[in-house]
C-alpha cells in the first residue's frame, strides 16, 4: 500500500463509526489502579449527573484498597450514596447487565437490594434486558456532568484492580472477602468536551431503552455548562485538542436495525494497515476478523499482526469452549501467514509461574495511525450480538497525533517488557519491525512469550462451531428450540444426536473438573462429595439425599455439581435414581416458589429477558421445557422460579423436565463413576463402560428426538417430511 493511505480517512460516521465529537484532552489509563483513582477523584466533583453503565457491578469494591482518605466511604455503593446524599441535585443512574444475578456464585448477591432498594432516591439503578436472547449488555461506560467521561473494558466490580507492576504476591490485591486473585491487567480511556456529552447522549438512550424513563439534561447542565473543571489534577493528557470517534456494536431487537460500527472498523483499519496491526484483547475467536487477518497475512506485502492474550483462559469451561475457538483461529492465521508475519503472545512476569496475567483489554493499534479501545473483545458476540461501545482516533498524517498513538502502544508493550516507552520506540525503528522490537527486548524479569494455543483432535470433534458458542447474529428463542427440535423430522437426525450426546459428555467431564478447578472456595466437589458420604451414613439415607437436593437448588448451587457428586458416591444405578428424584422435587420446589412469588416479583428479579422466555414456556408447554433442559439458557433454579410463575401446567412441565434432564443424568452419574473408578483402578472393563454410556445416550436421545418431532409434527399445520 502507498505512503498516501497514512492520509486517508479511515473514520467515517455512518459506517464505522456512530459521530466524531471533539475532545480538549484525552488520556489512556494503564490498568485498575490509574482509572480506579481517576475515576474516584472525578466522581467526588460531580454537581448534576453520574451515569455508569457496566456488564457488571459490586457495591462492596473499592476504588482504592490503600485506602482513598477522601473523607468518604470506601465502598462503592456506600461511596456513590454519600455523594448524592451530600450534593442537592445529584442523580446517579447505574444500568447494569440483567443477568448477573444469574451469576449468584461469582458476583455480588443482590445487587438491586445493595444499589437499589436500600439506597438514596437519587441513586438508580436498573437491570438492562432490552437486548435478544443470549446477548448481554457489555459496555463499561462512565459519564459525569456531560463534561468527562470514561470507556474501556474495566467494571467497577470485584477482581479488577492492580497495579501495572503485576506483583506476583500484592496484599491490596483482593476481592471484598478478601481472597487474593491473579494479576488483572485492562485499559481504560478519559476525555472531555463534546465527546464526553456525546458519551452522556450514549447512556441516557440506553437508560430510556432498558428503563422506559427519559432523563433530560438540565438546562444548567452540558457542554460548557459550569466552571469547575472535573479533570483529575494527577492525570497528564496523552494528546490534547483531539476529534474521537464513537464506534457501537448495537444487535437487531425488535422495531431496532442492527449497529456493526466497531466490526466494521476492525475490517477497514486490517484492510488500510501498512506495517503492523497491533492487539490486546481477552479473546480472540471472531470469524470476520480471522477472515480479515487472513487475507492481508497471505498479501506478499503483508503487515505484522501482533497479538497480545493472556495465556489461558478464565477456568475450564472456557478453556474448552473459546479456547478451542482461539487454538482454531490461530491455527488458521498461522496457515496464511506466507511470510512470518504474525505472532500471538502472552506476558510473562518472573514468580507468576503456574499462574499468568489476565489480560483483559480490547485495545488495537494500526501502524501508528489509529487508536481504538473500548469494551468489544475479538469475538463474534462483540462485533454483533452484545452491546458495546469503544473510541477511535486516528492520526491522517498528523504527526503530533502519529506520534501520540505509537506512545501508547508503546506504554503498553513497555509494561509487558519491563522497560521505557522511548527504549520500545528506539527499538521499532532500529529493528523496522514490532515483531523483531520485542523479541529483542523480552528480558528475564517480564517478557512476551510465543503463545500456540493448540486443541486435541478429540476435543476439537467435541466443541461445536462459533454458531452455538460464539454466534455471529441474535437469535430468537424459537429459533434455538427450532434449531433443536426441528419441524422437519424427516431429515437425517444422526449427526444431531451424536452432537448431543458428545454435549452431554463434556457436561460430565465438566462436572468431574470442577475438583481440580477453584471454581468456588466452599461449593467444590470435594466439600460437596464429604457431606454426600455423611448423609450415607445417615438413617434414612433417600430421603436425605432428596431433601438437600431441593435445598442446594434453592441456595442456586449448580445441579451438574450435584448430580455428579450423587453419581461419583451413590454409583450410576442409585445415584441416577436419586439425582433423577432430587432434580424432579427440587424442580417442583422452585415452581412453587415461582407461583407463590407470581409474575411481578420473579420479573423484578430475573429480568426483561427470563419474562419472555416464560411466555415460550407457557406456550410450548413439554416440547420448550425438554429442550431447556437438554440446552439450558438459564442456571435450573431460575427456570423453576419462572416456570412457576407462567402459566405452564405442573404436568407439562414436570414431564418437560423429567425428558430433558434424564438423559444427562444418566450420562454424569454413570461417566463420573466410571472414570473415577478406571482412575484409581484402570482396567479395560472401566474404558469401555465410558464408550457404551454414549452409545445408550444416543438411543435415549433418538426416543427424545422423535418424541418431541411427532409433538410438533402433530399441531395444526405442521409440515410433512
Amino acid at each position: 500500500m502507498g505512503e498516501s493511505n497514512f492520509n486517508k480517512r479511515i473514520l467515517i460516521p455512518g459506517r464505522n463509526c456512530w459521530r466524531i465529537e471533539h475532545a480538549n484532552r484525552l488520556s489512556v489509563l494503564i490498568d485498575g489502579e490509574a482509572y480506579f483513582r481517576a475515576v474516584r477523584m472525578a466522581l467526588m466533583q460531580a454537581q448534576r449527573s453520574i451515569f455508569i453503565l457496566s456488564w457488571d457491578i459490586d457495591s462492596r469494591m473499592r476504588l482504592a484498597p490503600g485506602g482513598a482518605n477522601d473523607g468518604l466511604p470506601e465502598p462503592l455503593g456506600d461511596f456513590l450514596h454519600e455523594l448524592v446524599t451530600s450534593r442537592k441535585g445529584l442523580h446517579t443512574y447505574l444500568l447494569n447487565w440483567d443477568f448477573a444475578m444469574l451469576y449468584a456464585l461469582e458476583r455480588e448477591w443482590f445487587p438491586v437490594y445493595n444499589l437499589g432498594w436500600r439506597t438514596h432516591r437519587r441513586l438508580h439503578f436498573h437491570l438492562d434486558g432490552r437486548h435478544p436472547v443470549g446477548a448481554s449488555h457489555h459496555q463499561k461506560v462512565v459519564v459525569i456532568d456531560d463534561k468527562l467521561a470514561f470507556v474501556g473494558g474495566l467494571d467497577l466490580t470485584r477482581r479488577r484492580w492492580d497495579t501495572s507492576q503485576h506483583r506476583p504476591v500484592e496484599p491490596l490485591r483482593c476481592d471484598a472477602d478478601g481472597k487474593a486473585y491473579s494479576p488483572f491487567h485492562d485499559v481504560q480511556v478519559m476525555l472531555d468536551g463534546n465527546a464526553a456529552a456525546a458519551l452522556g447522549e450514549l447512556a441516557r438512550d440506553r437508560w430510556l431503552r432498558a428503563t422506559g424513563s427519559r432523563i433530560d439534561v438540565k438546562s444548567d447542565e452540558g457542554v460548557g455548562a459550569g466552571l469547575h473543571d472535573l479533570w483529575p489534577t494527577a492525570v497528564t493528557p496523552d494528546i490534547t485538542d483531539i476529534d474521537v470517534a464513537i464506534a457501537r456494536t448495537d444487535p437487531r431487537f425488535e422495531d431496532r436495525k442492527a449497529v456493526e460500527e466497531i466490526r466494521q472498523l476492525h475490517i477497514d483499519a486490517i484492510a488500510q494497515a501498512r506495517r503492523h496491526v497491533y492487539f490486546e484483547n481477552q479473546y480472540a475467536t471472531s470469524e470476520i476478523i480471522a477472515n480479515a487477518l487472513s487475507t492481508r497475512l497471505a498479501e506478499a506485502d503483508a503487515p505484522e499482526v501482533v497479538v497480545v492474550s493472556r495465556r489461558t483462559e478464565s477456568g475450564w469451561l472456557e478453556a474448552l469452549t473459546m479456547g478451542v475457538l482461539r487454538a482454531r483461529l490461530h491455527r488458521r492465521l498461522k496457515l496464511a501467514d506466507a511470510n512470518d508475519r504474525y505472532r500471538m503472545y502472552y506476558p510473562t512476569i518472573v514468580g507468576q509461574e503456574g499462574k499468568s496475567l489476565n489480560v483483559h483489554s480490547k485495545f488495537m493499534t494500526m501502524d501508528d495511525q489509529l487508536l481504538c479501545l473500548g469494551s468489544a473483545n475479538l469475538n463474534n458476540r462483540s462485533m454483533a450480538l452484545d452491546t458495546e461501545c469503544n473510541i477511535a482516533i486516528e492520526a491522517c498524517g498528523n504527526e503530533r497525533i502519529s506520534h501520540a498513538i505509537g506512545h501508547v502502544r508503546n506504554r503498553l508493550l513497555a509494561e509487558h517488557l519491563a522497560t521505557d516507552a522511548d527504549v520500545v520506540e528506539a527499538e521499532i525503528y532500529r529493528q523496522g519491525s514490532l515483531i523483531g522490537a520485542i523479541e529483542s527486548l523480552n528480558g528475564p524479569r517480564r517478557s512476551l512469550a510465543a503463545l500456540e494455543p493448540t486443541v486435541s483432535p478429540e476435543m476439537d470433534a467435541l466443541v461445536p462451531d462459533s454458531a452455538l458458542i460464539d454466534p455471529e447474529k441474535p437469535i430468537t428463542a424459537d429459533e434455538l428450540i427450532e434449531q433443536l427440535a426441528p419441524r422437519d423430522v424427516g431429515r437425517p437426525i444422526l449427526g444431531r444426536v451424536v452432537r448431543l450426546a458428545a454435549f452431554f459428555f463434556v457436561l460430565g467431564l465438566l462436572a468431574v473438573t470442577w475438583k481440580w478447578t477453584p471454581a468456588s472456595e466452599w461449593v467444590n466437589f470435594k466439600s460437596l462429595t464429604e457431606f454426600a458420604q455423611r448423609l450415607d451414613e445417615a438413617p434414612f439415607t433417600p430421603i436425605a439425599v432428596i431433601l438437600a437436593y431441593v435445598a442446594a437448588s434453592l441456595l442456586m448451587m449448580p445441579v451438574t455439581l450435584l448430580i455428579a457428586v450423587t453419581g461419583l458416591v451413590f454409583g450410576p444405578l442409585v445415584g441416577g435414581f436419586y439425582a433423577i428424584t432430587g432434580a424432579l422435587l427440587s424442580a417442583a420446589a422452585g415452581y412453587a416458589l415461582g407461583r407463590r412469588l407470581g409474575h411481578d416479583a420473579v420479573r423484578r428479579f430475573a429480568g426483561q429477558r427470563i419474562n419472555r422466555i416464560s411466555k415460550r414456556i407457557a406456550k410450548r408447554g413439554i416440547v420448550a421445557m425438554a429442550i431447556i433442559r437438554l440446552a439450558p439458557i438459564a442456571p435450573f433454579t431460575l427456570i423453576n422460579v419462572v416456570a412457576g410463575a407462567s402459566h405452564i401446567g405442573l404436568r407439562d412441565y414436570l414431564i418437560g423436565t423429567l425428558i430433558g434432564m434424564t438423559p444427562g443424568i444418566l450420562v454424569t452419574v454413570t461417566f463420573v463413576h466410571h472414570l473415577v473408578e478406571a482412575m484409581q483402578e484402570p482396567s479395560l472393563t472401566a474404558f469401555s463402560v465410558l464408550a457404551i454410556v454414549a452409545g445408550v445416550l444416543i438411543g435415549i436421545a433418538i426416543v427424545v428426538e422423535r418424541y418431541l418431532g411427532s409433538k410438533e409434527a402433530a399441531k395444526p399445520g405442521a409440515q410433512g417430511a
